[in-house]
């Protein structure tokens, strides 16, 4: 298991969203979401399909698509080699010929240039003391998790109208009084709600009640690097 399947399956359960609606609302086909969420890639045709299911199931969830192609792409098997070239015929193969000549003049003034700006160098830089070595890091970063995500819940007191703007795309939404619905971005969330007044939301888990006056337009954004919670001015 790479992570993505066990992302996306948590990401729809989350959502409370059955393997039924996903495969009426993105068009893949039931079996298809299953060997997604469950890694059996073998039975999806091509690592080019698998990549085109990742991209749409991901962004129907909320996820980053460019997240999820990414892991799936650290564990994608090699591409195949390209054929071998065709036999060259004697106009070709003069031609041909001429390139690599030319080329391997290229090369032996290449070489040449780099061999007197090398000499240069050491001449200017003789009697300087040798910066010390950088010292790498033999510790990798570990990745960002894949469910690492903003989960904001929306529940409608009246009738409103909210747009949203996860991870810089925009969603528009009319809700009627006693509607609850769930949105979610990877590293950016936006609210803008008609009425401030006419709806309790969470974020994160965190109660931020009803945040605006009632009758008033209220707006608020969110993101990992403030805290995924600061107020728009």
């Amino acid at each position: 298991m790479i992570g993505v399947g066990p992302a996306l399956r948590k990401a729809r359960e989350r959502r409370g969203i059955t393997l039924d609606a996903a495969s009426r609302d993105t068009k893949l086909h039931i079996d298809q979401l299953r060997a997604l969420e469950s890694e059996d890639f073998d039975a999806l045709l091509s690592d080019v399909y698998v990549r085109g299911s990742l991209r749409t199931y991901a962004r129907y969830l909320g996820l980053s698509a460019d997240k999820v192609i990414g892991a799936f792409d650290q564990h994608a098997e090699e591409p195949a080699p390209p054929p071998p070239p065709a036999k060259l015929g004697r106009v070709e193969r003069a031609i041909a010929a001429t390139r690599i000549r030319d080329n391997q003049l290229l090369m032996v003034l290449l070489a040449g240039t780099v061999l007197v700006i090398a000499v240069v160098f050491g001449f200017v830089s003789r009697g300087h003391s040798a910066p010390a070595p950088a010292t790498l890091p033999t510790v990798a970063a570990a990745p960002a998790p894949l469910d690492r995500e903003i989960d904001a819940v929306v529940q409608a007191i009246a009738d409103v109208h909210v747009v949203v703007t996860a991870d810089g795309v925009d969603s528009t939404f009319d809700m009627a009084a006693g509607e609850t619905r769930t949105f979610m971005a990877a590293s950016a969330l936006v609210l803008r709600v008609s009425d401030g007044g006419g709806v309790h939301v969470t974020v994160n888990g965190r109660d931020l009640g009803v945040p605006g006056t009632p009758g008033q337009p209220w707006k608020d954004s969110f993101s990992f690097d403030n805290g995924a919670a600061s107020a728009s001015p």
